[in-house]
């Protein structure tokens, strides 16, 4: 699945411009460094980290995109960035384990 028909399926908000990525897997960490040597290329990151830093490590592993958690603001300047380096960003107001149960309920990390 792409991410925009994830989207279309979820209404979950794009806050930076679309690079329409192909959705590998599911990856769940708050820990850069997690994400960083175990993520895998094209999957999705689920955290509630929003600093500017996250945007380095999904773009060091080519994530398809992150997903902030728990409806959490990302500032400008991380989404700026994330723009910058075509790393897309969604916001969701579900809890990570609620939105898990949503993704495998579209097949995404079963």
């Amino acid at each position: 699945m792409k991410l925009q028909e994830l989207l279309a399926k979820t209404g979950w908000k794009l806050v930076t411009k679309l690079d329409d990525k192909e959705i590998t897997g599911v990856v769940i960490s708050d820990m850069l460094s997690d994400v960083m040597t175990n993520a895998k290329p094209g999957e999705l990151w689920l955290t509630v980290q929003t600093h500017k830093n996250t945007i380095s490590a999904a773009n060091l592993v080519d994530i398809s995109a992150i997903v902030v958690t728990h409806g959490k603001e990302i500032p400008a300047d991380t989404v700026a960035l994330a723009n910058r380096f075509r790393v897309n960003i969604i916001s969701c107001e579900l809890a990570t384990f609620e939105l898990v149960r949503k993704l495998v309920g579209l097949g995404i990390g079963a």
